[in-house]
């Protein structure tokens, strides 16, 4: 149960926020699916627990790894989504005025947002060594942080190239 709570713990909080902000700040639609898609991945991490998911053993076998990746899905869409919040937020806020700073500022904010993620793991794994294999599901990786902060700033890249032009779109017509 410890797990689960810290597992989805992000989605239900995300949820709450969204609730009690939508009628003074909706975001555009795109950021909202991205954001269920999000959840989406954290609630089935949080069923199965990262390092169990049965869809990714299925590929690690395929694959002929030792390592269920799942983890690492988790930590691109880390980067993607929040990349995409924060994008919308500073553009309707004016906060800056060239795209580049922006840009700049957002890829800081999401490995800021990972680095901080992997000290929370490195707290739980302090506190509790029971919960602390299951939440941290490294499964014998020793770079398993460094991957994952580095899975999290491609997201934020890769949301950044990819999804700039539709959200644009949908911005406009706020």
């Amino acid at each position: 149960m410890p797990t689960w709570i810290l597992e989805a713990g992000p989605a239900i909080i995300a949820a709450i926020i969204l609730a009690a902000t939508y009628k003074s700040f909706r975001l555009t639609p795109l950021v909202y699916i991205l954001i269920l898609i999000h959840c989406i991945i954290l609630m089935v991490g949080a069923h199965y627990t990262y390092a169990e998911v049965p869809l990714f053993d299925y590929i690690k076998e395929l694959m002929g790894s030792e390592r269920n990746n799942y983890d690492k899905l988790g930590h691109l869409a880390q980067g993607f989504v929040p990349a995409m919040v924060a994008r919308e937020i500073l553009i309707r806020k004016h906060v800056f005025t060239s795209a580049a700073w922006r840009n700049f500022f957002i890829i800081c904010f999401c490995l800021g947002f990972s680095a901080f993620y992997e000290l929370i793991e490195w707290w739980v794994a302090l506190l509790s060594a029971e919960a602390a294999e299951a939440f941290l599901g490294t499964q014998g990786y020793v770079w398993d942080t460094q991957s994952d902060m580095a899975m999290a700033l491609a997201g934020a890249i890769l949301a950044l190239i990819s999804l700039r032009h539709p959200h644009n779109r949908q911005l406009n017509n706020i």
